[in-house]
């Protein structure tokens, strides 16, 4: 596995049709934010540049894949975007009889996956994860997507993919977090917009992006989602990874 493999795979996605993410120089659109085609075509370009550790994270999942993948079971991506992690459970599961299935529910989205991995060993459905059927699983991913789910239904999608999971599956859950302590909440707020800042986003960019983003990505502490596990049903849960404010937890069934 080349420790290059996912920096390559993201610069990939400019030879179709990605481009700089520039969206928050003009004015902010009343809807705020959402997956249309727009964010479709500079999302490659934008989650790069604004997630911490994101191509970390893809090598984790090829990793995780080749470890926890059992033979002649299901593996999927749920909100599966552009198909990044999607290609990782593929990579990470070669070899073995799996079938890697990606599910995202925004047309734009699901259009440049299929384009991007129309190569690739890999099923994509345009459908909403809260009404995708979890069967025979042993990997699943929600790779910084919970965050866009309505907090009433956070648990029945998480116990939703527990129960689908097969004796000794595990889900990857990657999302943006908060903290009890308000200092250091603000704190780590501040990190990840310097490390905005550090990726050319302006102050303009980052601040009308928060504004855009309100009430429709909405963090959790890992205290939340640990114990939301435990309900779910999964027998253990573990953090593996943390850059400021964005963090990566494996659950095990």
């Amino acid at each position: 596995m080349a420790s290059n493999q996912f920096q390559l795979l993201l610069f990939s996605f400019r030879f179709h049709g990605m481009a700089r993410d520039a969206i928050y120089t003009s004015d902010i659109h009343s809807n705020g934010f959402s997956f249309d085609d727009k964010v479709a075509s500079v999302f490659a370009d934008m989650i790069g540049r604004s997630v911490p550790g994101y191509g970390q994270t893809l090598q984790m999942v090829e990793l995780l894949a080749h470890q926890y993948a059992q033979e002649d079971s299901n593996l999927y991506d749920l909100g599966c975007s552009l198909g990044a992690a999607t290609m990782a459970l593929s990579r990470g599961a070669a070899g073995k009889t799996c079938s890697v299935i990606g599910v995202d529910n925004s047309p734009a989205m699901v259009e440049r996956c299929q384009q991007t991995l129309k190569d690739e060993p890999v099923v994509i459905r345009c459908q909403d994860i809260l009404d995708t059927e979890i069967e025979n699983a042993s990997v699943v991913v929600l790779n910084f997507v919970l965050q866009f789910v309505d907090k009433s239904a956070r648990l029945n999608l998480l116990s939703k993919i527990c129960h689908g999971l097969k004796p000794g599956g595990v889900l990857i859950l990657s999302e943006k977090i908060a903290f009890d302590d308000a200092d250091e909440n603000r704190q780590q707020i501040g990190l990840h917009e310097a490390f905005k800042r550090a990726q050319g986003y302006s102050d303009m960019e980052i601040s009308r992006k928060r504004t855009a983003l309100e009430n429709v990505l909405v963090p959790e502490t890992l205290a939340t989602h640990h114990a939301r596990l435990k309900q779910a049903g999964f027998s253990t849960s573990n953090t593996w990874f943390q850059c400021f404010n964005f963090s990566s937890l494996i659950a095990i069934k």
